[in-house]
Order: structure tokens, then C-alpha cells, then sequence
């Protein structure tokens, strides 16, 4: 383990590599729905179908990736630098051609492009973020460091979801008055060309930035097992053995819970992204511009949040705090629903001022998605590790990733299928009212059951500060 200290460069070069990784990722889930099916002109079936085959893709492929990373060794950069230098730049190509689809709209060769590209994305994305994670750990093996590089990781995180919003105010500029340059395909280029480079710099920041402190560390090319046990090989775990440990897991009331709760609850978010477009345009009626600061204000809502949940853990257990912060995003979307009924009496410039304020309700409640979920999941582990004396965390954030990825995969191809299913025509600029009311269902309606339900099940969490806290202690007193 290396003593050294952690320094503010090494947490600054490897936070800021989450910056351009989320700023890519944000776009994709904000903007390919609308793009696939406003610009290109393609099915919402097909669309959905495309989006949920290579989301599930993801999830499926990280075990894999990750297998392949922790055996790896390379003097120069150990086991997890080479891979993300290499995917960096792999990144870099496949989002910019993603974005570049050349065939004409409505062809059938724009659905082809658009899921190869994304399939190679998502291979490459998690090229990246396993051996990202898993650096965290091999760098900063010490709990307080943990923390420090997970608050960084949060932070450049959370900057790199606004960047989309950003960029789409900068390169879908309003020309003029009822102008919505969001059908524009060039900005999305220039959107994804920004996006590339960022990711190339960001990436190479984070790879050169912590290779120092990797090579610093003794035996760095050596796995955690080799050093526990020599020459001894560690045990093989076969797809079959991984998918009945997924399952015994689930059996388990309380990582089943935060699995479950944490998954649901996202359904929310997918409905505001992936939907949220075609909303703000198509109902609404808002510029490319408005949108870019309704999109600022939700992720600013979000992050201005971070302070109020985290005193509020103080002061209260975790679930009580999740709870509270759901119900909050509860509120923010009745009262976005309510700007939605009165959206034909007035202007949309007017209505706008009116849908700001409930959008950063909104994001005040979704800010604790980003931290309580995964501080609850990793009290669970802890707890699970204590009974049975073995570390399997590595295990069990593959099935919790796994969990959330599935999730997201079958709610793309519901969006898609709903899209079609209420008549959306992505050829017809004005959408008949009967369009916009499902629209307006799908989003609120779709994410209001899926938070309400995500509140019953994270009712039934068990695991108090308390249960922790003596934990921790038994462990300390055991060393």
C-alpha cells in the first residue's frame, strides 16, 4: 500500500477525467432520442430498440472489460492508464461519426450507422469508466482518500452533465424569434466535435496526471490477489457462476432494495431527458436557447442540492434523507405538470419564466440521486463484507451497474414504443394536440409513478448509522 500523500494534482488529474467521459455520456442521453427522431427522421420504435440494445450492451460488458483490466500489466502504465489512454482517443472518433450520420433523412441506413456507432461508443465508454473506477482504488487505498477522490469525481461529473446544455446554447443559438435550431443536424456535429476533443484532453490529463503516483506504488503491476497469495491462480468465475451470484444477491432484502430503488428512480430521469426534448420543442415551444437554460437550471438545481443533503445526513439516516429529496422531485414535477395545462393560454416566452423555477425544484430533488444511493449501497456492502469476511465489492458493483444499465435499456424501448403509440411524426413541425397531451403523459406521468415507486421501495431499507457505525467499530477492534 503506498503511504504517500495524495496530492491536490493527482485528485485534480484523475476528477477531471469524468468531465469530458460525462459530458459525452450527457449528450447522448439527452440529445440521440431527439436527434434520431426529429432530425434524422427515424421511428421511435426503431430508435427506442436501437438505444436499449446497446445500453444493455453496456451493462452486460462491463464484467468483461473489467476482467480484462485487472489482468493486465505494463510497466509503463500498470493495469487500468493503457486503457484509458487508448479508449480516449477510440472515443474521440466513433462520437464524432456517430454525430455525423451522412445518410439521408429517413433512410434506412441512418437506424444502421446511428446503432453501430453507439455500439462502438458504449464498447469504448466502458473501456474507460471500469478501469477509470477501479483506479480510484488503486491509487488511494486509504478510506479517507476514498472520499476526497470520489468528491472530485462527483464534482467534474456533475460539470460535464451541464456541458451539453452549454454547448447547445453556444452552437444552437435562437437566429431569431420562434426559431428552434435544434432540428439544425451541423450543431450537433460542432456539439460532438467539441465533446471529442474534450474527452482526448480530459482523458490524457487524467492518464499522465496519476501515472506517477501508479508507478510509485510497489508491486504496482501485481494484483491484490498475487500479493495475498503469491503464485497462487486465482479462482476462474465462469458467465454462469457471475449470473447465479447476480441472483443470490438480489435475494438479499437489502442490496435488493437500493438495486431495485436506485433503478426505478432513474426511470424518472430517463423520462425528463429522453423526452424532454421533444416536449420543451413540440409543446412548449421553446428555442434551442430556452431549452439550453431549463437543462443549466436542473443540473444547477442539482448541484446546489449537494450541501443541503449532506448536512442533512448528518442530522438523519440516509433513507429518511432519500425519501425527503424524492418527494421534493415529486413536488418540482406536479408543479411542471401544472405550466404544461396552461402552456396554450400563454405565450411561450411567458410560460417559460414560469417552468424555470419548477425545473430547479426538480433538480434540487434529483441532486441526491447522484451521492445517497451509492453511499447506502456501499453501507450494504460493508455490512455484507463484515459477515462473511471476504471482499467482494468488485462483485457486487458489477451487478449493481448491471441493475441500473437493464433498467435503462427496457425503459428506451418503452419510450420508443410510446412515441410511436401516441403518433408522433418527427416530419411534422407543428404536432397535432392529441400528440402533445401524450407527450406531456409520458414525461409526468412516466416519471411520477416511477419516483412514487421508487419511494416504496426504499421504505423498506433497514441498515441505520447505527448498524454501521458498530460495524466499523468491530473492525477496528479486530485489527
Amino acid at each position: 500500500m503506498n503511504k504517500k500523500k495524495l496530492g491536490f494534482w493527482t485528485k485534480l488529474s484523475y476528477g477531471i477525467g469524468n468531465l469530458g467521459y460525462g459530458s459525452m455520456g450527457q449528450t447522448v442521453n439527452s440529445f440521440i432520442m431527439f436527434f434520431a427522431t426529429s432530425v434524422m427522421g427515424l421511428s421511435g420504435v426503431l430508435v427506442g430498440a436501437t438505444i436499449a440494445i446497446t445500453s444493455l450492451w453496456d451493462g452486460v460488458s462491463d464484467p468483461i472489460i473489467g476482467y480484462f483490466s485487472d489482468r493486465t500489466k505494463n510497466k509503463f502504465f500498470g493495469r487500468r492508464l493503457l486503457h484509458m489512454l487508448c479508449a480516449s482517443f477510440l472515443l474521440a472518433i466513433t462520437n464524432l461519426l456517430l454525430w455525423s450520420c451522412p445518410v439521408e433523412k429517413g433512410s434506412s441506413m441512418a437506424i444502421v450507422w446511428i446503432m453501430m456507432f453507439l455500439l462502438l461508443q458504449e464498447t469504448f465508454n466502458t473501456f474507460f469508466a471500469t478501469p477509470y473506477s477501479a483506479l480510484c482504488i488503486d491509487i488511494a487505498p486509504d478510506y479517507n482518500d476514498q472520499t476526497k477522490m470520489q468528491s472530485f469525481k462527483s464534482v467534474f461529473y456533475i460539470l460535464g452533465m451541464i456541458m451539453p446544455s452549454i454547448l447547445m446554447y453556444i452552437f444552437m443559438p435562437t437566429a431569431k424569434l420562434g426559431m428552434q435550431t435544434q432540428f439544425n443536424k451541423d450543431g450537433y456535429i460542432y456539439i460532438a466535435l467539441v465533446n471529442s476533443i474534450l474527452v482526448i484532453i480530459c482523458g490524457l490529463i487524467s492518464v499522465f496526471g496519476t501515472r506517477k503516483r501508479v508507478v510509485s506504488m510497489p508491486n504496482y503491476e501485481k494484483s491484490a490477489f498475487e500479493e495475498e497469495n503469491g503464485d497462487k491462480k486465482p479462482e476462474k468465475h465462469g458467465f454462469g457462476k457471475i449470473v447465479g451470484g447476480y441472483f443470490d444477491t438480489l435475494k438479499k432484502r437489502d442490496f435488493r432494495t437500493v438495486m431495485l430503488g436506485y433503478s426505478v428512480s432513474l426511470i424518472a430521469s430517463i423520462f425528463i431527458t429522453s423526452v424532454g426534448m421533444h416536449l420543451f420543442t413540440f409543446c412548449y415551444h421553446f428555442s434551442s436557447t430556452q431549452i439550453s437554460v431549463i437543462m443549466i437550471c436542473l443540473f444547477g438545481g442539482a448541484i446546489l442540492s449537494q450541501v443541503l443533503w449532506v448536512n442533512l445526513v448528518k442530522k438523519y439516516d440516509k433513507k429518511q434523507t432519500l425519501i425527503f429529496a424524492l418527494c421534493l422531485l415529486l413536488v418540482g414535477i406536479g408543479l411542471t405538470s401544472v405550466t404544461f395545462l396552461f402552456r396554450t393560454y400563454c405565450t411561450s416566452d411567458f410560460i417559460f419564466w414560469f417552468v424555470l423555477p419548477c425545473i430547479f425544484v426538480c433538480g434540487l430533488g434529483s441532486g441526491a440521486l447522484y451521492s445517497l444511493p451509492h453511499s447506502m449501497y456501499a453501507d450494504v456492502v460493508t455490512m455484507e463484507q463484515f459477515k462473511t469476511k471476504q471482499n467482494n465489492a468488485g462483485r457486487f458493483t458489477g451487478y449493481y451497474t448491471f441493475t441500473y444499465n437493464f433498467t435503462n435499456s427496457v425503459t428506451l424501448l418503452v419510450i420508443g414504443l410510446l412515441l410511436d403509440l401516441i403518433k408522433f411524426d418527427s416530419t411534422e413541425p407543428v404536432q397535432a394536440l392529441s400528440v402533445q397531451a401524450g407527450l406531456g403523459k409520458i414525461v409526468f406521468f412516466g416519471s411520477a409513478i416511477a419516483i412514487s415507486v421508487a419511494i416504496l421501495i426504499f421504505s423498506t431499507y433497514k441498515i441505520k448509522r447505527a448498524d454501521v457505525l458498530k460495524v466499523q467499530i468491530k473492525e477496528i477492534e479486530n485489527k
